[in-house]
């Protein structure tokens, strides 16, 4: 995971020293990400320092509440395992019996196989209580959160899902959604950057 963040800083540093050799050049220097208007009028561009892990819910369809997928700890493994393979996802919000929003962990494709393959357990009697990620331990981001310090978080504590708490869960992200907005966004940096230095905005 390490080596991942370290290919993507160094993506992001490689685009931001052509945008400052290009500027240059051009004699004025033009803050793409900060400029009130676009350069050609549109609306204002963002940036991955404004950018949130709510945007990053959003684009998964996360934006609205109920939306993240979960289950709860009295659920078998086997139950809960089948749900995140039908989902083809990696990670499931544990709720408590009778909860709908405050939560009690995770289940992780992580537990599932530390917990219990490992350790020849049957997923049919194990409960998702028992091997979860515990409440305790999780570490967690907000929908304000940066996203460069969500994927900063996630690395330095060697985890690929937080949940997202807003006094309640509002979302689930993992460490794949949080590269993919960091990328998608500086090729949207790069591509500005081209059409500015072939003349487009002018």
């Amino acid at each position: 995971m390490q080596g991942l963040l370290q290919k993507v800083r160094f993506h992001c540093e490689h685009i931001m020293h052509i945008k400052k050799q290009n500027c240059s050049a051009s004699g004025s220097i033009l803050n793409l990400t900060k400029h009130p208007k676009g350069l050609n009028g549109s609306r204002p561009e963002t940036g991955l320092h404004n950018t949130t892990v709510a945007e990053v819910l959003s684009t998964k369809g996360q934006g609205k509440a109920g939306s993240w997928l979960w289950c709860r700890t009295d659920d078998t493994v086997y139950d809960a395992v089948k749900q995140m393979a039908h989902n083809n996802i990696g990670s499931l919000v544990v709720l408590k019996p009778g909860e709908q929003h405050h939560i009690a962990g995770i289940l992780t494709e992580r537990d599932y196989l530390r917990k219990v393959i490992v350790k020849d357990r049957s997923s049919l009697y194990t409960k998702v209580g028992e091997i979860m990620t515990n409440q305790d331990k999780l570490v967690t981001v907000t929908s304000d959160t940066n996203i460069l310090h969500a994927m900063q978080l996630m690395t330095e504590n060697q985890i690929r899902h937080a949940p997202v708490i807003d006094g309640k869960i509002v979302g689930m992200i993992s460490i794949v959604d949080v590269v993919r907005a960091v990328v998608e966004q500086q090729h949207e940096e790069l591509k500005r950057l081209n059409e500015f230095i072939r003349g487009d905005y002018y």
